[in-house]
């Protein structure tokens, strides 16, 4: 332990005192425990030795996290809830629960002994130094107020929490911190709370820009009076667009909502304080409906009707109907204004392009953009370089270089820069690609920060799926390679591989198909990296495909948009909250509300079109492109508190088909507003020729897909609106489109946080789990699993206590009814083949690709095959992280898998065998050793340099 840390530690005692930090009075409680738990006589020393390491681990465990965190004081309560949590965490249920009836015990001994005992009085330091009574009272009141409507426990016992945390002459803002962790604190059985919490994070972000505290009650005319002066200074300081000042404020302002800062949970007004609000040398200028406001403002520069308009989009924005991507939020109405998400370059096989997507990395990256990079075009290791007469040194060196780039160029400070390179499978340097995240080897040639994809064709998996031989070349003998998809790839590819059969081709490598793909799949289990990705569906659906190649995805793997040389692609994305949209039907159940659908994607699609013509651009290519091409990602998120409204497991049918009809209508809707757009601006301009002015809409590329494969998806893609697809398709053709993309469904970490609700597609991980910020960990609980539970009577300190233990998994807490286990089965114990199925049905309507996360239990070759596989058999275009669930955490909590259809791995005809529907097949993870799972046989490319093998 480091002793210099624990001497700046101090612990408040109950009765305020302060004494030092002692991890050894942490040993000496455990002991007693034990002892008493155990029924151990003699003593401590008659303790096994495997008790005393357990006690010593969680000793060490707990003075880690109280040094770490960056108050001086800790109260030693808190200290007893991370000893408790600990206990759980290691196992040790009769542990655990012994030392919470100790800690019960003597509570109540507590309780008893102070109500004979006079009521302690507490000083407050004021800012100028002035020492105050505090003022409980006013506390109480305060934290009464805020509460109205929330579930939770009664003010007085939120103060006599908070002011246990306080000692005399205790700096006011203090205390105010020390109220916020007692209403976190009760956020574990009590959701509600998370309200409250934002509510006092709210009055602290009030404080600092009024400069003084505001009552609850004059919050709103604070809003009203200041939100003038907040643009002025704004626009004095550089930090926003003059534009602002020519709207008609008064206008604005009557339109402001303030009462719409009740949305926010705990989470989100963390998230928008932290890292959205405009700041001035370091202070906060900018209240939240503010914030919303400049966003607003900033898409409805160039409208004829602004006022109207940037009332249009604050509203859509402050209900949380719909958000806009982070760099959009961020630098809206500012004075630089770069708005989009994603850029998408390809790398030329020459220095001078090279060193030039360098440098557009740079430019792109230090305005927040994410970027996707195409390098396989680069030739391979030991390619002859014919103006020095050398060889050449690979990617490898190059991809080092973009690492550290990404380091060093982190978004203006605001985020860390990310990147991902993309190499298609046929690349001679592929086997060095996918060891670049590996934590052992060489380190000149890891890339420890970036993220890898392959960019992977259809003839190879076909080739995995017969059994069949796999050649690596170097592009810089089959140039035109990278260019080609579908049939006219094949051809090309299977000549080139006679050519280096007969001796014309020196620079190849032959492997097995299926011993290469292995080694993909064990890599990705091992480091989480290359993601699969899918050339030929990104290209035989795109609607681009007439003017164009895509060569890549993006940085998150939803984006499928052509690049070359001259052109950088470029997409500007927002999302569309799900659950905001549904309304109960005539029958009761939850469905969506199509008109009001239909509004927000009109609305939305016009903020994402505003953004292409309002956007900076660091580089030319991209401005270009992006001005041709006009292509926007509209996504949704929220989909599983959705599918908990309506009832409905993530692990079912009912799911998929979900899943098929929420896309369909905001597909729909997206792209009838791209044509309305495209009647009242003109069309894009390279339209004439795409899919689009063919009358192909994605559905029909899907169904064109599937014949150019020569087997079937698996599934039907039915429609649900019927004849309003032929009118529109007949508009299109009409009319055109305003954009060349519209849809893409983007990860949405960080803005679901701040609606309140689950990122985009995903799937729950855990009903309950810890969050950290500065002011140290909170906990987040379900708040579904939590109404439908206290509605059974079920919701207790044993349930969360439970939940703990299980690693936020209901699926072995036996009183938990089994329709809530199924319910709120979480990520880790649903089959996975079930993500599979619902991107499938959405990829149907989708012009671009999604962000789908896939997660798998415990470690299974077998399963990470049949997934993978039935990926692309159905359709996918790209796949993006694999999240797998330690070895420890799998004992603990193994969930009931449904059964799924499997895709077949072996057959001498590609077409019969992904055609034959295999019997129903178990994919649940099966008991293999722990530790990173090996893909890899004797005799198979890299087998000798297995770790794991080895």
């Amino acid at each position: 332990m480091n002793n210099d840390l624990q001497a700046t530690k101090s612990v408040i005692k109950r009765d305020g005192s302060v004494t030092g930090f002692d991890p050894s009075r942490i040993r000496i409680a455990l002991m007693k425990n034990a002892i008493d738990v155990l029924n151990v006589t003699g003593g401590h020393a008659n303790l096994s030795q495997s008790v005393r390491d357990l006690i010593d681990r969680i000793v060490e465990e707990v003075t880690r996290k109280v040094l770490r965190n960056q108050s001086p004081t800790v109260h030693i309560e808190d200290i007893q809830d991370q000893v408790e949590l600990a206990l759980m965490r290691a196992g040790e249920r009769a542990l655990a629960r012994g030392y919470v009836v100790f800690r019960d015990k003597r509570a109540a001994a507590r309780n008893e002994s102070a109500a004979q005992v006079p009521e302690r009085t507490l000083r407050v330091t004021l800012v100028d130094g002035t020492l105050v009574d505090l003022d409980k009272a006013a506390l109480i009141s305060e934290v009464t107020a805020r509460s109205a409507g929330l579930d939770v426990p009664a003010a007085a016992t939120i103060v006599e929490r908070a002011l246990m945390q306080c000692y005399d002459a205790i700096p006011a803002a203090a205390v105010r911190t020390a109220l916020l962790l007692s209403v976190r604190e009760q956020m574990e059985m009590h959701p509600d709370a998370t309200y409250l919490a934002a509510s006092l994070r709210l009055a602290d972000v009030v404080a600092e820009v009024a400069g003084k505290a505001l009552a609850p009650h004059e919050v709103p005319e604070f809003y009203q009076t200041g939100f003038r002066a907040y643009l002025r200074k704004g626009v004095a300081n550089g930090r926003l667009d003059e534009k602002v000042l020519q709207f008609d404020i008064e206008r604005l302002i009557a339109a402001l909502k303030p009462e719409r800062d009740r949305k926010f949970d705990y989470l989100g007004i963390e998230t928008v304080a932290d890292r959205y609000l405009v700041q001035v040398d370091e202070a906060i200028i900018e209240l939240p409906q503010w914030f919303y406001m400049r966003v607003a403002m900033g898409h409805a520069f160039n409208e004829i009707n602004r006022e109207e308009r940037a009332i249009e989009f604050y509203d859509l924005l402050s209900q949380g109907d719909f958000m806009s991507s982070t760099p959009t939020l961020f630098n809206a109405a500012t004075c630089r204004s770069q708005l989009s998400s994603c850029y998408l370059t390809t790398i030329a096989d020459d220095l001078e392009s090279i060193y030039g997507g360098l440098k557009d990395n740079a430019l792109l990256s230090k305005f927040a953009g994410g970027l996707g990079n195409d390098w396989t075009n680069v030739r391979a290791l030991g390619s002859h370089i014919k103006g020095t007469n050398g060889k050449s040194q690979g990617i490898v060196p190059f991809l080092k270089v973009v690492n550290d780039t990404a380091v060093a160029v982190n978004q203006g400070g605001k985020r860390k820069g990310a990147v991902c390179a993309y190499l298609e499978t046929w690349h001679l340097d592929l086997e060095e690609f996918l060891d670049l995240r590996k934590n052992t080897g060489d380190d000149r040639r890891r890339t420890h920060d970036m993220n890898t994809a392959n960019w992977v064709p259809d003839l190879f998996m076909k080739r995995v799926m017969s059994g069949g031989d796999w050649t690596l070349f170097s592009p810089s003998d089959v140039p035109d390679l990278h260019d080609l998809f579908g049939t006219e790839f094949e051809a090309k590819y299977t000549q080139y591989e006679a050519d280096a059969a007969a001796g014309r081709i020196k620079l190849h490598k032959t492997v097995k198909a299926d011993a290469l793909w292995r080694k993909m799949l064990g890599m990705l289990f091992e480091t989480g990296h290359p993601w699969i990705t899918f050339k030929d569906p990104c290209n035989s659906r795109s609607p681009q495909q007439h003017v164009g190649r895509v060569h890549s995805s993006n940085l998150c793997t939803e984006i499928t948009l052509n690049t070359s040389e001259t052109e950088i692609a470029v997409c500007n994305l927002g999302s569309v909250n799900l659950v905001a949209h549904l309304v109960p039907g005539a029958d009761g159940k939850l469905e969506f509300d199509l008109g009001k659908l239909e509004r927000t994607v009109g609305t939305a699609m016009r903020m994402l079109d505003n953004v292409i013509d309002l956007n900076y651009y660091a580089v030319a290519k991209a401005r270009n492109s992006n001005l041709k091409h006009r292509p926007v990602g509209l996504g949704k998120m929220g989909f599983q508190d959705a599918l908990h409204e309506m009832g409905i497991a993530f692990g079912s049918q009912e799911m998929v088909e979900f899943a098929d009809a929420s896309m369909e209508y905001i597909a729909y809707f997206a792209y009838k507003a791209s044509n309305e757009l495209a009647k009242e601006r003109g069309a894009y301009s390279s339209f004439k020729g795409s899919l689009w002015d063919k009358g192909i809409l994605p559905q029909d590329s899907f169904r064109i897909m599937e014949e150019q494969r020569g087997f079937p998806v698996g599934f039907e893609v039915k429609s649900r609106l019927g004849e309003k697809w032929d009118e529109l398709r007949t508009s299109i053709q009409k009319y055109g489109m305003r954009n060349s993309n519209c849809l893409a469904i983007a990860p949405t970490a960080t803005i679901s946080n701040i609606v309140g609700v689950s990122p985009c597609i995903e799937q729950s991980f855990s009903l309950l789990f810890a969050k950290s910020n500065l002011g140290g960990e909170f906990t987040v609980v379900n708040r579904y699993l939590v109404q439908d539970l206290k509605a059974l009577g079920l919701w207790d300190a044993p349930m969360v206590a439970d939940l703990k233990h299980y690693d936020g998994c209901v699926a072995q807490i036996e009183r938990v009814p089994e329709q809530l286990r199924a319910k709120y089965a979480t990520a880790f114990e649903t089959d996975p083949a079930w993500s599979i199925e619902g991107a499938a049905r959405r990829t149907a309507w989708i012009d671009q690709s999604q962000s789908l996360n896939i997660y798998v239990k415990g470690a299974s070759g077998k399963l990470l095959d049949k997934v993978y596989k039935l990926a692309w058999t159905r359709g996918l275009k790209t796949t993006y992280y694999l999240r797998t669930q330690a070895a420890s955490s799998v004992e603990k909590s193994t969930g009931r898998v449904g059964q799924h259809n499997a895709v077949p791995v072996t057959g001498s005809q590609v077409a019969a065998a992904v055609a034959a529907r295999a019997a129903p097949v178990d994919v649940a993870p099966e008991p293999e050793a722990s530790g990173p799972v090996c893909m890899m046989r004797p005799g198979d490319v890299g087998f000798e340099d297995c770790e794991a093998c080895q």
